[in-house]
């Protein structure tokens, strides 16, 4: 189950990785020859999208590494920090953009040629493709750092986009729009900046063991409630790492039990969740004797 899961998450990495490739190689030379600044600021971003993606394939790796004597609980939150590094990046990428296009609006220049135009709406329509892919993937898999590499894609689209805006003013109302061209760029700026931001906080809650959405605890307290001598399930915590789920409930079993009976019902209810919730990795079972009106 986890190595399909991996192996969809480095497809949806690695297809995204060769499409940056292609595209930044295109917006450069089309920015080079067409004289578009927003397309050249499109093009860096798209540089910073290829590093992202093989810091996601590098952290999907590491994370589906097994436990060690080092990491007694595996690998898996190298996911969510690659995840956090890549929302890092979106913002760096995302100040660059904007410093670079507010010094260029202080310079007269000249305006892009049209040809450019056609090179990014190809790019907004290749870019959304693969950002409905990963992302579907993503969730899917319910990988963070795979839909924040798909969020990626849908930055670069919104830059292109943006640029595309902001060429066809240049265009269209002639000299005096000329600024328009560094405009956009500067708009595609905030708005990737704002995406990384949002990115970013699931990211760190996983890093600090933030509790999951309560849809995934209700089922893992219902699969160990329906394990027969369980009187109640007292406390249920649930920590992401990765592509799996760590467990620690206590449950409630008749007082007067036998150690060894307790002890079964005990493995029982890891069996059981584990059987319902296959992303759970481990359940740590705490046994609770229960109160005499349960009993």
């Amino acid at each position: 189950m986890a190595t399909n899961r991996l192996e969809r998450s480095l497809k949806a990495t690695f297809l995204g990785m060769g499409a940056n490739v292609a595209l930044t190689a295109c917006k450069f030379t089309a920015g080079v020859t067409g004289r578009s600044h927003a397309l050249i600021a499109d093009a860096v971003e798209s540089t910073a999208d290829i590093l992202s993606s093989i810091i996601v394939w590098r952290g999907l790796k590491v994370a589906a590494e097994p436990a060690d004597r080092e990491h007694p609980y595996g690998h898996g939150k190298a996911e969510p920090l690659a995840a956090a590094l890549v929302a890092v990046m979106l913002l760096v990428a995302a100040a660059g953009i904007i410093a670079q296009a507010a010094y260029e609006l202080r310079e007269p220049r000249e305006r892009p040629r049209a040809f450019t135009l056609g090179v990014l709406i190809g790019v907004v329509v290749v870019k959304e493709m693969l950002f409905r892919f990963v992302s579907r993937e993503a969730n899917s898999v319910e990988s963070l750092v795979v839909y924040t590499d798909a969020w990626h894609h849908r930055s670069d689209a919104i830059t292109s986009l943006a640029a595309a805006v902001g060429i066809t003013f240049t265009l269209v109302g002639g000299p005096r729009f000329a600024f328009a061209d560094d405009a956009a760029a500067i708009v595609a700026g905030l708005i990737v900046g704002r995406n990384a931001w949002h990115l970013l906080g699931p990211a760190l809650n996983e890093l600090m063991d933030a509790a999951p959405g309560a849809a995934v605890v209700a089922q893992i307290r219902s699969a160990a409630g329906k394990v027969p001598g369980v009187s109640a399930v007292e406390k249920c915590i649930v920590r992401k790492a990765g592509f799996q789920y760590f467990v620690d409930m206590h449950v409630e079993v008749d007082g007067g039990m036998p150690v060894r009976e307790a002890h079964q019902i005990a493995h029982l209810v890891k069996d059981r969740v584990k059987e319902m919730v296959p992303t759970v990795h481990d359940v740590l079972v705490h046994i609770e004797p229960s109160p005499k009106g349960k009993q």
